[in-house]
């Protein structure tokens, strides 16, 4: 199989869809690996690195998008990527569908067959190739959240931790999952005073478990929250219902009554968001005020760690790859259900149940369509 690797061109995203190692392991597999001219340069990872790992370099996106059979990205395609798609196409990287109709209007017009990071499953539970970019999002969600609480980025002037006779800030995790584990790691690395809210019991439970007093874990409930969220100095908002719009946890109203100078860091941003009053921001203009609480939306965060996010999610999405290239997208979904919930369109036919729901489009099971 031919596979295109386009430079990502989403605002000031540096991540390349495959690195030299994994060019060379679809190599190793007897396919053709064509990367754009100076996809990687940003992070390091230069054209003479894919060339002596035996991928080829593509002039432009055009010439990548035109000679891949498979095109492998990072972010989900902006419109003039979606432009470059044909039918029949495979398409595989992060898309993000739920809160986006434009975008699956146009990966329907196109043909394309899209399989979505975001959604494939794996054997234990979870989101394996979610997984990597929710711990690189949930360790910056902190440290972003902490530099915006600094009075010169519109913050109240606080220290997250404090200093001896000064107590350090509260802190509020919505959501226990991946995310929400890996900011309180940072949390409380950095001496901040954590509540972690979440529904699952057994979660909240584990996480007791391993971090005792120095966190509080809370059942998640409309009071809990708001009670929780008024009190905190920095609230981090990562939940999650796999392919669907996150769910708006924390209302404007809630936010109208927030601490000034508080901080909202909405790691969901890329599914929606949690708050009322988020919107999708970028690296550029991270933030905006509402309500005197800064508003931080950013919905690429691990872009801004670029080199560190490409190799990570490149540990995890490579299998995958690899099955898609070897058997075909058909074969490699019918063997493997966990892959096969990665489908999200196919042919003009939206094949993710939720995203078919929250936009209101007929939907077609998988299975209908890999025969």
């Amino acid at each position: 199989m031919r596979i295109g690797v386009p430079k990502e061109i989403k605002n000031h995203e540096y991540r390349v869809g495959l690195t030299p190692a994994a060019a060379h392991e679809l190599v190793a597999h007897g396919h053709e690996v064509w990367v754009q001219a100076g996809a990687g340069a940003p992070i390091g990872l230069d054209d003479a690195q894919y060339l002596a790992a035996g991928a080829q370099i593509a002039a432009d996106a055009a010439d990548a998008f035109a000679r891949g059979e498979m095109i492998v990205k990072v972010k989900e395609p902006q419109p003039a990527e979606i432009a470059m798609l044909r039918e029949g196409q495979l398409l595989y990287t992060y898309l993000h569908l739920a809160p986006d109709p434009e975008q699956t209007a146009g990966l329907v017009k196109s043909g394309a067959v899209c399989v979505a990071y975001e959604t494939v499953t794996g054997p234990g539970g979870g989101l394996p190739l979610l997984a990597p970019m929710s711990e690189v999002a949930g360790r910056m969600a902190v440290q972003a959240g902490a530099g915006h609480l600094e009075k010169s980025k519109g913050g109240m002037g606080i220290l997250l931790g404090g200093v001896p006779g000064v107590a350090p800030a509260r802190v509020t995790i919505l959501g226990a999952g991946v995310v929400g584990t890996n900011a309180l790691q940072m949390a409380i690395g950095l001496g901040a005073q954590v509540t972690v809210i979440d529904r699952n019991v057994d979660r909240l439970r584990q996480l007791d478990l391993v971090f005792g007093n120095r966190i509080t874990t809370v059942f998640s409930t409309a009071h809990s929250i708001e009670e929780a969220v008024l009190a905190a100095d920095l609230v981090i908002g990562g939940v999650l219902i796999p392919g669907a719009s996150a769910p708006k946890l924390v209302t404007r109203g809630m936010v109208s009554r927030m601490k000034r100078g508080a901080v909202i860091v909405d790691v969901a941003i890329d599914q929606g968001g949690c708050f009322e009053t988020s919107h999708a921001t970028t690296h550029t203009e991270p933030t905006y005020v509402v309500d005197g609480v800064v508003h931080y939306c950013v919905a690429n965060m691990p872009g801004a760690v670029a080199r560190t996010s490409t190799f990570a999610l490149g540990n995890a999405t490579l299998g995958h790859a690899l099955a898609l290239a070897d058997k075909g997208w058909r074969a490699a979904l019918r063997d493997n259900p966990h892959l096969r919930a990665g489908l999200n369109v196919a042919l003009g036919r939206v094949t993710c149940e939720p995203v078919a729901s929250q936009q209101g489009l007929a939907y077609t099971p998988a299975e209908q369509l890999i025969g």
